[in-house]
């Protein structure tokens, strides 16, 4: 347990940004299978729900919870499954 004021903030800042961080990598994934699994079933809705995947790597690059080459690789590999579908 820290004893220095600023370390005491330290682990109280950390937490928070972790639970921010795992909430959004949380939602990521999620939106990232939804997508992908509209696309293997041929939903109607694969277009939107991949761009709403999208939106989210683009988002969590934004915040930096990805690498904007991950991200990057992430968004082409959606948008060519969806292609080839």
């Amino acid at each position: 347990m820290p004893n220095i004021k600023s370390a005491k903030k330290r682990v109280i800042v950390n937490g928070n940004r972790a639970k921010r961080n795992k909430s959004a990598n949380t939602a990521l994934k999620t939106a990232i299978k939804k997508a992908n699994l509209a696309i293997e079933n041929g939903a109607d809705d694969k277009e939107v729900l991949v761009k709403a995947a999208v939106k989210k790597i683009d988002q969590a690059t934004a915040k930096g919870l990805l690498h904007k080459n991950n991200a990057a690789r992430k968004k082409s590999a959606l948008v060519t499954k969806l292609n080839k579908a």
